[in-house]
């Protein structure tokens, strides 16, 4: 759990935080990566991201059987030390039976018998649990199993959050996976789902892992056909991996797809819309940072540009245009003239998805 900070602890505290240049440091290793591109390392954090029926949990297998035998399955090619060998599977939706058939999957992948129990996973599912008690679990799971544990998959982030779009909440949570993948020198992968309506990963709690996640990894249904996933390179710290394309087989087990082709895709529409008042709150302050006088259009949108990207949504000027005219339709901004001035006192509660409309398209240059 955390540790209370009190005037009686806080030297010795104050002593185990400081960071000087004669420190040595053991570089963490690489135990996940994808060709030479890293995916993962001990002390971090990396997340599978992609829409409904995407196949997000059949890529985490993956990964899971590529750990398991400390090598290549699918494209995925681990590299535990010894002494870090141990899996510890979360997963906060699924009923025990399903969970099973993941199991049953990830032993396929591996060669082993269906019914084999892998010594080296132990497989926990918390669908009956309440939002808290599933963090307190994998808290103590942590604090009582850690000793040889070197990968963590959280299937379903979302779940450990009341509220989806709360910052506070949000900051918590990924303040828990930055604890713990440093305290138990664990990588710990996650799965996040994204928005229906564009390729941003959903709430608060999205906007954190972009910018906290070592790696995040995304699962995109093919539009050439629906039975094949493809990879890509959402984000990564590293060079970004070639995408790739699985299929799932008979057997239920995903096997790489040779030689697909993949088609260059433009980015998704931005649903500002949907985004939480937190995190237009967010971009705005860091696009308005400093700025107290009212600002022309131009130099408006270059800031809304910076701000918006801070928060993980990294679009251009046609883009930017369009947030415009939405901020000032819902007071975020307000005009001054020809010019435009934020209003830090807005309150906005964000359209259900499927109640959004379409803000026509402003020119560019134009006030």
């Amino acid at each position: 759990m955390e540790t209370e900070i009190t005037l009686e602890n806080f030297e010795e505290l104050w002593q185990s935080l400081l960071v000087k240049a004669s420190d040595k440091f053991e570089t963490p290793p690489d135990v996940i990566k994808i060709g030479d591109c890293t995916i993962g390392t001990l002390g971090n954090f990396s997340a599978s991201t992609g829409k409904s029926k995407s196949k997000k949990t059949f890529n985490v297998s993956a990964i899971v059987a590529s750990a398991v035998i400390n090598g290549k399955i699918l494209n995925y090619e681990s590299h535990f030390p010894e002494g870090k060998r141990r899996i510890l599977y979360f997963d906060t939706e699924q009923s025990p039976d399903y969970c099973q058939k993941i199991i049953w999957r990830i032993n396929r992948l591996c060669g082993f018998p269906d019914t084999q129990d892998i010594d080296c996973i132990d497989f926990s599912h918390l669908r009956e649990l309440g939002t808290l008690d599933r963090r307190t679990f994998i808290e103590f799971a942590l604090a009582t199993k850690h000793q040889d544990v070197g990968l963590v998959i959280i299937d379903g982030l979302r779940d450990l959050l009341f509220d989806i779009n709360s910052s506070t909440e949000a900051a918590e949570v990924i303040g828990l996976l930055m604890r713990w993948t440093s305290q138990y020198r664990i990588h710990i992968h996650t799965v996040l789902h994204q928005n229906k309506g564009d390729d941003n990963v959903r709430g608060h709690i999205g906007t954190e892992l972009n910018h906290k996640a070592e790696s995040i990894l995304q699962i995109v249904r093919s539009k050439k056909d629906g039975n094949i996933s493809e990879v890509h390179a959402s984000y990564t710290r590293d060079k970004e991996f070639n995408p790739f394309a699985f299929l799932v087989d008979k057997d239920a087990k995903p096997v790489l797809v040779e030689g697909y082709s993949f088609e260059t895709t433009t980015k998704a529409t931005f649903d500002y819309e949907s985004l939480s008042e937190e995190a237009h709150r967010e971009a705005l302050d860091k696009a308005f940072e400093g700025v107290l006088a009212p600002i022309g259009y131009n130099d408006l949108l270059a800031k809304l540009k910076v701000g918006y990207a801070f928060i993980g949504y990294d679009r251009g000027y046609v883009a930017m245009a369009n947030v415009k005219i939405f901020l000032v339709k819902y007071g975020m901004l307000q005009k001054a003239g020809r010019k435009y001035v934020y209003n830090r006192d807005f309150h906005y509660v964000p359209l259900p998805p499927d109640e959004s409309c379409t803000i026509p398209t402003e020119g560019i240059g134009e006030p």
